[in-house]
């Protein structure tokens, strides 16, 4: 919960938590191409049927994860760092099993080594646009769902509004944008003026919590 020292509560910590575990994952792909590569150029030998049971396990484990998973992480970009992990172990589970097969039949000890860096490939660029969207959020980036030129122009549609400046949007965790603006009046501001621009920025941009400071003409 919010309290006057974290007047947000620990509600970023599921930011934090999102870039870790994409930093992690970039790591995890590191080892396994790395890894990869040494068995490539030297393979050892390997239990294809031990390969193939393990495989199975994982897919069937892995799909009915990616199933509890598929809705949340359209709202959460911790549950979203989850899916993708679970999506390359999916995938990944995938290519065991072909590889096991291949092992199993031809004795084309590589197939094993081509697995593994399919899978190490697989996880770098899904961990690296979850790295950007945690950064952007920790940097306080503008949210993609507000665009600040268009809530400049809603807000200058408000009777009574001059001018806006000093435009800030960014978000606290996800699905939690916040904004705040300078907001230059005609006349006294009045409750029916600042209703309309919270509800502007709300009904419009799906932002709840907004501040604007509303400012007479001749205020610098």
């Amino acid at each position: 919960p919010a309290s006057a020292t974290r007047t947000f509560g620990y509600q970023r910590t599921e930011i934090v938590a999102a870039a870790l575990n994409a930093l992690l994952l970039l790591g995890l792909s590191g080892y396994i191409i790395t890894q990869a590569i040494m068995r490539f150029l030297a393979p050892p030998e390997v239990a294809s049927e031990l390969m193939i049971v393990f495989g199975v396990v994982a897919l069937i484990g892995n799909g009915i994860s990616l199933f509890l998973l598929r809705s949340a992480q359209k709202e959460s970009l911790n549950v979203k760092g989850a899916f993708l992990e679970v999506l390359s172990d999916l995938l990944g589970a995938g290519a065991v099993i072909v590889a096991a097969i291949v092992i199993m039949f031809t004795g084309w000890l590589e197939a094993d080594a081509v697995a593994s860096l399919f899978i190490g490939v697989l996880i770098v660029p899904r961990t690296l646009t979850l790295l950007r969207e945690a950064f952007d959020v920790l940097l306080e980036a503008t949210p993609r769902s507000v665009d600040l030129a268009k809530v400049r122009e809603h807000i200058l549609e408000v009777p009574g509004v001059v001018d806006a400046h000093d435009l800030h949007a960014w978000l606290i965790t996800s699905g939690v944008p916040v904004l705040s603006a300078h907001v230059v009046v005609a006349e006294a501001a009045n409750p029916q003026m600042l209703d309309r621009l919270q509800e502007c920025v709300r009904d419009h941009f799906d932002v709840e919590h907004s501040t604007f400071q509303l400012e007479p003409r001749q205020h610098s």
